[in-house]
This record gives structure tokens, sequence and C-alpha cells, in this order.
């Protein structure tokens, strides 16, 4: 059957501007899957880390100074507050299972609080070490 529509409709809900407005919501659990797959970066790094002070002392010399640069601080820097983020993310999924705080409203304020606690815990952590 030909679609006589074809031509006036977004070709993708998730064209960003005039077809689709971005919710937090939405926001909040694409982001909680890039905070996963950006945490398996920082455990690659760990993981090289001990390889290297297994291999030899070179290798780990050269492992240890990468991480501690100022790119390597800037990673796990990233890194704590993507793990504070994706565990915040954890219990909304979990208290969504247990079907609370579904109604939009609440949802939202729920992606706001991960934001904003994931950076203050962030914080935390880097004076508490």
């Amino acid at each position: 059957m030909a679609d006589v529509n074809r031509g006036n409709r977004p070709l993708s809900p998730f064209m960003f501007g005039t077809y689709y407005r971005p919710q937090m919501t939405s926001m909040s659990s694409i982001l909680v899957r890039i905070t996963g797959n950006a945490l398996i970066v920082a455990v690659l790094m760990i993981v090289w880390w001990l390889v290297a002070a297994a291999v030899s002392p070179e290798c780990f010399a050269t492992a240890d100074a990468f991480l501690r640069s100022w790119f390597g601080d800037l990673v796990f820097l990233g890194s704590t507050w993507a793990l504070w983020y994706h565990f915040g993310g954890g219990l909304r999924h979990l208290a969504w299972d247990f079907g609370y705080c579904l109604n939009v409203e609440t949802s939202e304020k729920l992606g706001w609080a991960m934001l904003i606690g994931a950076t203050v815990l962030t914080f935390i952590t880097m004076i508490v070490t």
C-alpha cells in the first residue's frame, strides 16, 4: 500500500530540533548507557596497569607514568563521575522495577538528582581520597 503521507512526517523520532524535544528521562537513560560503556575504558586501563606490573618493571613504569599523568587523572575523574552516575541509574531502575517513581514528573526529578548527585559524590570522592 502506498504511503500518501511520506513527505510530511519526520524520518526518525530521534531527530532533534523541530521534530523531537529531548526529555530528561530519555537523556538520562542514554547517558546511563554511555557511562556504562565509558567505564570499560577505565577498567581496561586498570587491567593494563596490573598486567604491566606482572610483566616487568619497565612496562609498569610506562603504564604507571601514563595513569599518573594529567590525562590519566582526567580519565579517572570522569570515570568516578560515570561510576556514580551509573550507580544512580541502577538505583533508579531498581525503583522502577518495584513500580515506584514511574510518573513523568518524578522520573524527570530523578534524572536531575542523578546528574547532581553524581557530581556531588564525585567531589566528595576527590576530597576523601
